[in-house]
């Protein structure tokens, strides 16, 4: 069975459940993996067969996307000509981690593809939405990378369809304690900025993860890192609490540490503020920003705040197994009906894996 796992290469978050879900993929069937974008600075250890540009979002430094940079990183031309050129009809499974091409090729001729992500769960009508209404930001989620069937995560199961994190083993196996410093990570913010709100916040230290250095410095109680897997997590696993936005990946490799969080989601990122919905439903303090008359919040949070418990169990390859079987099986059906050829096929042992 040939298997296309695409990724969307924008953060991190996408990155790492690929390290967990591409070993296994390897041992049901052929994969060749896609990514598209290419904003993310985890290692991925595999040989990516299709690299593209994607359509992807720029990080600002004021808290959002910088909408300027991404309609002007924008290729229209290349991105129609990467949907026409990947040759879905070559693979007998596509898994899309809310990356478009894979979904718009797929779509395009005709052939299944399945979501596999956070934002398939996002707008799932038992998580907890935002209270204001985002019309345009709804229809990113449900146009931006279309899919014939839907698995999502989220930070709890409220459904079948909705798993809870997958959450890599590095994160699983780290040792954890607690020192007196608060890591960081708010990419769509310049470091001095950080520094300039959070430095009446005198009773730790703050350890700072940046997309927008390459040398690590030292300023009075920050200490601002380039942003690279192993110090992270050791950062994360070492910290007293976490203060990040509100996507997907470190929020969710947090609760599994069992640190406090405090979030802020980026502006003008839908997914964000239904990720921030369902943790505050849960119990973890939001904020909108870091202006002066929410510093008083963060040195409260720092003092008092607790963590929240959860249980997130390995459970990936069981969510992927039920994946192939199902739809490994719909595909047989299909073959039955539109090729001649399918009994070749079985006799070959393309699909005793899946029956």
């Amino acid at each position: 069975m040939k298997i296309l796992y695409a990724i969307q290469g924008t953060g991190n978050g996408h990155i790492s459940r690929a390290l967990e879900i591409i070993p296994i993929l390897k041992k049901k069937g052929e994969v060749d993996v896609l990514v598209s974008s290419s904003q993310w600075e985890l290692e991925l250890p595999f040989e990516i067969k299709y690299k593209f540009n994607g359509l992807g979002f720029a990080f600002g430094k004021k808290g959002g996307i910088d909408f300027t940079k991404t309609y002007l990183n924008l290729d229209t031309r290349k991105l129609i000509s990467e949907i026409k050129s990947l040759p879905v009809e070559n693979y007998d499974l596509i898994i899309s981690d809310f990356e478009p091409i894979s979904c718009w090729a797929a779509k395009l001729k005709n052939k299944p593809c399945i979501g596999l992500s956070n934002q398939a769960a996002a707008l799932h009508p038992k998580a907890a939405q935002p209270k204001f209404s985002d019309p345009i930001g709804k229809l990113v989620l449900r146009k931006y990378a279309p899919v014939t069937h839907a698995y999502g995560f989220h930070f709890m199961s409220f459904d079948k369809t909705v798993s809870t994190p997958i959450i890599r083993k590095a994160i699983r196996n780290v040792e954890i304690k607690e020192l007196n410093h608060i890591t960081v990570y708010l990419p769509a913010f310049e470091d001095k900025y950080i520094i300039e709100k959070l430095k009446y916040a005198t009773t730790v230290d703050f350890q700072i993860f940046s997309k927008h250095t390459k040398l690590a410095y030292k300023k009075g109680n920050f200490t601002v890192f380039p942003l690279k897997s192993e110090p992270f997590i050791e950062s994360l696993a070492t910290s007293k609490g976490v203060i990040t936005n509100a996507g997907f990946g470190t929020t969710s490799e947090a609760l599994f540490l069992n640190k406090k969080l405090l979030v802020i989601p980026m502006k003008n990122q839908f997914e964000q503020q239904c990720n921030a919905a369902v943790l505050k439903s849960m119990g973890v303090v939001i904020l909108k920003n870091l202006k002066k008359k929410n510093i008083r919040i963060v040195s409260e949070w720092i003092e008092n705040s607790q963590p929240i418990k959860v249980n997130y169990l390995d459970k990936t390859e069981e969510l992927l197994d039920l994946i192939i079987k199902k739809h490994a099986f719909e595909k047989l059906q299909v073959d039955i009906k539109r090729d001649t050829s399918f009994l070749r096929r079985i006799l070959a042992g393309e699909y005793l894996e899946t029956i």
